[in-house]
């Protein structure tokens, strides 16, 4: 017995994927073309893109919306778990990258579920946000630049409905968080939302480490 998170080692990590991961083809192969992309490390991980599936799947989310789409591969994860009059909006301002995005889409046969923004995020939220879109998303999902994670987070937060869901990826941003000498802006930035998330009484929190650290936040 433990009371502490057990660390993963290479080996421990290999045998967790070896009896848990259910990777679809099509979500192998995108992986394994992101994996040769220059900024790879900013794919999620496998275990983490099927707990957002179950995630999805838990929530009947049929609406949801993702600030940093990359190659698509978390889109994809989730359009696949939503049903077939799901709609997920997300947001990107690269075309090369969304380009891969929407051939997986399209050879997933999920492109009628994704509307891809392009331009900025903060832009599409406060657009959605003037339309009238506030408290009708299920889920949100944000994977950007760091930079913008606190706008990101409030503009999210008023689209959830009550009861709906936010993900925030890279949290524990590889240890840096917990390391007071280390007061690079991304960091910074990324420990304060963390402070304040914790804070928030306007949500339920938990905050995992899966990946490079995953914060739940369910909207009161």
């Amino acid at each position: 017995m433990s009371n502490r998170t057990i660390q993963l080692d290479d080996r421990l990590y290999t045998y967790l994927q070896s009896v848990a991961v259910r990777e679809p083809k099509i979500l192998a192969q995108l992986r394994a073309e992101t994996n040769q992309h220059p900024q790879a490390v900013m794919q999620i991980a496998p275990d983490q893109g099927q707990f957002m599936g179950l995630l999805v799947q838990l929530l009947g989310v049929k609406k949801a919306i993702e600030v940093g789409t990359f190659t698509g591969y978390s889109a994809l994860v989730m359009a696949l778990a939503m049903p077939e009059d799901g709609q997920l909006i997300t947001c990107d301002v690269n075309p090369q990258d969304t380009a891969i995005a929407q051939r997986y889409w399209a050879a997933a046969g999920v492109s009628h579920k994704i509307e891809l923004k392009l331009g900025q995020a903060i832009d599409t939220l406060q657009n959605l946000l003037d339309q009238g879109a506030a408290n009708t998303f299920d889920l949100a999902f944000i994977d950007a630049d760091k930079s913008g994670y606190p706008q990101y987070y409030e503009a999210c937060l008023r689209l959830l409905r009550p009861g709906g869901l936010i993900l925030i990826d890279n949290v524990l941003w590889s240890g840096a968080v917990a390391d007071p000498t280390i007061t690079d802006q991304r960091t910074t930035i990324l420990r304060e939302l963390n402070r304040q998330i914790h804070q928030d009484d306007r949500v339920n929190i938990s905050l995992l480490p899966i990946g490079d650290g995953l914060t739940l936040a369910m909207k009161k």
